[in-house]
């Protein structure tokens, strides 16, 4: 936790009030650590900030990355979760000393997250939407790892109507022109991302409903 905080305070760069700073970054990672988390957890936001940092994100990708599932709730409605943590970007940051234009790109691109489109021409909203698909192409007991914290973190539904809701997401990114945008993720990691999405599928599809 002290490397994350260290971290946090590094991409406001000094120009608010200290206390509130570390108070702000505190209240972050509590919500990253709520019970009810089974993947979207400290360890996928350290995925994501590493892999931000490694392609040479800028402070706002970095910002967004800290938010983009700041609000985590499995029994709310897309994208509901995503709108819910833009806002409360848009509340803290500002008091942070971020800047109007910068508290503004950090909410599109949290907003972006609810689908993973990002549009050719948009470096930030790829790298966010690179880093945070990047489980996808994980080996496949790390994959099916994620699969099934997943699947912990929406106990409440229903083995059926989850099979009908999973499927859906993993037909969607399926359906996507590209997982990943930048070029080095893109030859590194889709076509690994998509045998993984492809053999989760196939399992959902054969296990019968009811």
């Amino acid at each position: 936790m002290d490397i994350l905080l260290s971290r946090w305070r590094a991409v406001l760069g000094g120009g608010a009030d200290p206390a509130t700073v570390d108070s702000t970054g505190t209240e972050l990672l509590d919500r990253w650590r709520e019970p009810h988390r089974h993947y979207h957890t400290v360890d996928h936001l350290t995925t994501v900030l590493s892999i931000v940092e490694r392609f040479g994100g800028s402070a706002a990708v970095e910002l967004a990355a800290w938010y983009h599932d700041a609000v985590y709730d499995p029994r709310a409605a897309p994208p509901a979760n995503e709108e819910a943590s833009a806002e409360l970007a848009a509340r803290q940051l500002p008091d942070l000393g971020v800047p109007p234009d910068t508290v503004d790109e950090v909410c599109r691109l949290i907003r972006l997250t609810a689908g993973h489109a990002a549009e050719p021409g948009d470096p930030n909203g790829a790298l966010l939407c690179d880093a945070d698909l990047a489980i996808l192409a994980a080996g496949e007991p790390a994959y099916d790892a994620y699969a099934a914290a997943v699947r912990r973190e929406y106990a409440h539904v229903p083995d059926d109507a989850f099979r009908l809701g999973r499927a859906a997401v993993l037909h969607h990114l399926l359906g996507l022109p590209q997982l990943y945008r930048l070029p080095q993720p893109h030859a590194e990691w889709e076509a690994k991302a998509r045998a993984n999405l492809t053999r989760e599928l196939t399992r959902l599809a054969a296990t019968p409903l009811g």
